[in-house]
């Protein structure tokens, strides 16, 4: 496995961990951004991965744009689940849509390796119709999205 797929696995499980934080709707942001840091640390850890690796930068990188542009990229998911609010997604696949909905959206990776690494971290850990959902949902927002929308990153 390549280490910006490990990364984009780390980042999911982040998000995912997140997702049962209690955070104050208010500064839900702020909130997130305090709690990132400990959980990564901790699902880095448990993978032996040094905070100094290229695999823990990019989860780090992708966790904490995500978060910064969260209301953004739940608004578009919730564009294109029709008959799902999203609350009624499985946490999981949620925060794979998440993740791979920021990087849609925001950076230049190309959106067919974005779309196959979703599917294929819904394969290793929901199922095989996660990932018929999950590339569903990502080609209709990659077909809707404007392909020449500034990202917000933060540089790292």
């Amino acid at each position: 496995m390549g280490q910006r797929r490990k990364a984009r696995e780390m980042a999911v499980q982040c998000i995912y961990a997140l997702d049962f934080a209690e955070v104050k709707a208010d500064f839900r942001e702020y909130g997130l951004l305090n709690e990132y840091p400990e959980i990564l640390r901790q699902l880095t850890s448990a993978e032996n991965i040094s905070p100094s690796s290229p695999v823990f930068a990019f989860a780090d990188e992708l966790v904490k744009n995500t978060i910064i542009n969260i209301e953004d990229i739940e608004a578009e998911i919730d564009k294109y689940t029709e008959h799902w609010s999203l609350e009624s997604i499985a946490h999981l696949d949620k925060s794979i849509l998440i993740v791979a909905v920021y990087e849609l959206m925001f950076t230049d990776t190309p959106a067919a390796v974005i779309i196959n690494e979703g599917i294929e971290i819904a394969k290793k850990f929901c199922s095989e119709h996660t990932g018929k959902f999950i590339n569903g949902i990502l080609d209709a927002i990659n077909k809707g999205i404007p392909h020449s929308m500034p990202g917000r990153q933060i540089p790292t």
